[in-house]
């Protein structure tokens, strides 16, 4: 089987990972730097081009697609839909896991639980938006952040008054959401694949940080799901339509809820957590899926 990986370096843990237990199954992998691609989409026979050479037909692509280069990204991964080639993740998929505030209201819609959560435009808002929430203390978030970076935590009314119209004062996107006080500064990190979680870690923020992404220095361990949390976190990727992905979960007072679903978990953090070979699971996820023209939104927007 021949499968392309979408990555901007090879040397990356995750990407690493991939090419490893791809070729330890016996398949061709091949690296391919996202925004080294040109697409012929005007063709009655579309293509992908890179660095100047026409790229061979794929079994198979594993989308590995930075926030920063969404737009591209799922552009590329759309071609490869339309040249009838399996994505783990599919173009829409991946567009809707990046839009937070998209992301939630299809969450909502399935009835996964999740945090309060708020949204508006105006600064005259920001008074019923923070009441709405249940009040400070409030977690304020960049709609375009990822890994922590755009998150603040205020603790009075007043300190989010101030952080939403700093925000709002430079045209950011904000979503503001309740404060899970109860979950003590952890979350837990479900890796999805299909319709299993194959793998989970707790990871627990330092001392004096809510934010527990270990790239802000947080720390994980192995963790036990209940029935419950395992559900949320299946269901949650269905409702992205997501084959692989992070489910990112807190444990509150009314059971789990959702914070964020990822299309481009990394790998590291969870192998090393939980001692589980993820990207050999990845790849026989591949092995039982790909089939020509299997992608369910080929041919679509």
């Amino acid at each position: 089987m021949k499968i392309a990986i979408l990555s901007r370096n090879k040397k990356l843990y995750s990407t690493r990972r991939l090419i490893e237990a791809g070729l330890a199954k016996g398949h061709e992998v091949d690296v391919i730097d996202t925004l080294h691609c040109d697409m012929d989409v005007t063709s009655n026979s579309p293509s992908v081009g890179y660095k100047g050479e026409k790229l061979p037909t794929y079994d198979a692509v594993i989308p590995r697609i930075g926030a920063s280069i969404t737009f591209y990204g799922t552009a590329l991964v759309r071609q490869f839909e339309m040249m009838g080639t399996f994505s783990v993740n599919e173009s829409v998929a991946i567009s809707r896991s990046r839009d937070k505030l998209r992301s939630l209201q299809l969450l909502s819609r399935k009835g996964i639980g999740l945090p309060k959560t708020g949204f508006a435009h105006s600064s005259d808002s920001i008074s019923g938006l923070i009441k709405n929430v249940g009040g400070a203390p409030v977690v304020i978030k960049l709609l375009e952040g990822t890994q922590g970076i755009g998150v603040v935590l205020a603790d009075t009314k007043k300190a989010a008054e101030s952080i939403i119209e700093a925000f709002m004062g430079l045209n950011a996107n904000i979503l503001v959401q309740e404060f899970i006080k109860e979950a003590n500064g952890a979350d837990i990190r479900c890796l999805v694949i299909g319709d299993k979680v194959i793998a989970a870690m707790k990871r627990q923020a330092q001392e004096g940080e809510f934010r527990s992404n270990l790239h802000r220095g947080g720390t994980a361990e192995i963790v036990k799901l209940n029935k419950e949390e395992r559900a949320t976190a299946v269901n949650a990727a269905k409702a992205m339509g997501l084959g692989v992905c992070g489910v990112d979960i807190l444990r509150s007072n009314r059971g789990p809820v959702v914070m964020e679903v990822n299309s481009s978990p990394g790998l590291e953090g969870i192998e090393s957590a939980t001692g589980i070979d993820v990207a050999s699971l990845i790849i026989e996820y591949i092995e039982k899926k790909a089939k020509p023209n299997s992608t369910r939104t080929r041919g679509q927007g």
